[in-house]
């Protein structure tokens, strides 16, 4: 496994997806799940779990997420030869409204050599008060 290779891969696939999302599309995300999937979204209480779960949630919120442009903070991949996790902190710009997050993506090379997210968890960045 060419561990540069693979850095490369999942953060294009990630980037894509963001990308579209921030445009309202979850399309790209929903392509990069796993029918196993589960899913931590700060909007809700419990995990989310199953392909066919998320996708509703998701298209609840079609053409609604517009944001002007994002930021991917220090994206580190770690990974084996199957399996890859992703984390990273993303910043969303709409106006001047600024949203703040940290994210937990797990990939799996599945048997046809492509990468799935089975795993997601996300959320919102806010320092303790100490």
């Amino acid at each position: 496994m060419d561990k540069r290779t693979t850095t490369e891969t999942i953060i294009a696939l990630e980037t894509a997806a963001l990308d579209a999302w921030h445009q309202g599309n979850p399309s790209p995300y929903l392509a990069l799940y796993s029918k196993d999937f589960t899913y931590f979204d700060p909007a809700h209480e419990k995990r989310l779990d199953g392909w066919d779960t998320i996708r509703e949630f998701y298209e609840r919120m079609r053409g609604k997420v517009k944001m002007d442009k994002f930021e991917i903070i220090d994206p580190v991949v770690q990974a084996s030869d199957t399996m890859a996790v992703l984390t990273y902190n993303l910043r969303s710009y709409s106006g001047e409204t600024l949203w703040k997050e940290n994210c937990t993506e797990v990939y799996r090379l599945e048997e046809n050599k492509e990468w799935k997210i089975i795993h997601s968890h996300w959320s919102v960045t806010q320092a303790a008060v100490v």
